[in-house]
């Protein structure tokens, strides 16, 4: 059994790769502020610390206390259109706040550091985007995940300590918050029809991405230090199959009933149009482990959306920048 740091953990992603490791019998600790989660999310087999990866006081008190072995890192506000109108917060929280978790790392001699980056390191790039693509992120979010990136790089050079970074994209799944109006497209779909609002498609709707349920990413990231040749590597994880945000909004109406729900067309947002991934280096080292595709998983998250009902979203209330931000996040 291992002891096991899990940030952001009352979240969406944290959540399920906390339940994975806690069935595979390691012990969990949960790090959660709950600015984007829920302590219901929270499996009753972990411990959970409520507090912020900001608190560098705390987070050197959690480490020195409990002498974790291994740390996964998924806590982040990870919107990455809005990133570009929240830099301050975007920083101190994705990248002050993960230097804090560095430090304490070192410090405290943990084994494996794991980090779920993102593919907006990648920025416009030749799809499929594979790791060898040079990154060239265009929005603040994607910069803050690839400084950290850089800076596990650096620390294993200088102290020795084993990484794991994943780069996943558009994943979707029961426990995500389907209230933030901000990231996640297919909760955001869901949430609009449970609250009979016509679908928000930006622009002409022809971005594709590849929408990954949640199976086929939380128990591989959970499994990953186990996997020697993973060690000190980077990794896309997620699905293969692009679609366009168009096609996305027919599954998922098709999945809610509502065939013919209405969808209105806001700005086009200043966005990478197509991103989805090359997976040939983590089947080469993990094997082909696919996860559920989007009919599968929309499924199952649609019954659960149902079970918890919808959730009211918000207009974020610390906005840096006005200029260029879409009309659309500023209703209220």
């Amino acid at each position: 059994m291992t002891k096991c740091l899990v940030t952001g953990g009352a979240g969406f992603m944290g959540a399920h790769v906390s339940r994975a490791l806690l069935d595979d019998g390691h012990e969990v600790v949960v790090l959660d502020d709950l600015s984007g989660g829920f302590r219901d999310n929270v499996d009753d087999r972990a411990r959970f610390v409520e507090g912020s990866i900001c608190d560098e006081a705390l987070v050197h008190k959690l480490f020195a206390s409990e002498r974790f072995e291994r740390v996964y890192h998924l806590a982040a506000y990870a919107a990455e259109g809005l990133s570009h109108f929240i830099k301050r917060f975007n920083y101190e929280n994705n990248l002050i706040g993960s230097i804090n978790l560095i430090n304490a790392a070192v410090n405290h001699d943990v084994d494996c550091f794991v980090f779920t980056s993102s593919i907006a390191v990648y920025g416009r790039g030749q799809v499929p985007l594979t790791e060898e693509t040079k990154p060239e992120p265009e929005d603040s979010y994607g910069i803050a995940k690839y400084a950290i990136e850089q800076e596990l790089k650096a620390t294993h050079n200088m102290f020795g300590m084993d990484f794991i970074v994943f780069r996943p994209h558009n994943v979707f799944g029961e426990l995500q918050n389907i209230g933030d109006r901000y990231r996640n497209v297919v909760g955001i779909f869901i949430n609009q029809i449970m609250q009979n609002q016509p679908l928000s498609v930006f622009g002409d709707g022809e971005q594709t991405r590849a929408f990954t349920y949640v199976d086929g990413v939380a128990p591989l990231i959970a499994r990953a230090p186990e996997v020697k040749a993973a060690r000190n590597q980077v990794f896309n994880v997620g699905a293969d199959v692009p679609y366009t945000i168009l096609e996305l909004a027919d599954v998922v109406r098709r999945q809610m009933g509502v065939p013919d729900h209405p969808l209105v067309h806001h700005e086009e947002r200043h966005e990478v149009k197509h991103a989805w991934s090359d997976h040939s280096r983590i089947r080469e080292v993990f094997g082909d482990a696919k996860g559920s595709d989007l009919e599968t998983g929309l499924e199952r998250m649609v019954a659960w959306a149902r079970r918890v009902g919808a959730r009211k979203s918000r207009a974020f209330s610390e906005i840096e920048i006005r200029r260029n931000l879409p009309a659309s996040w500023l209703e209220d």
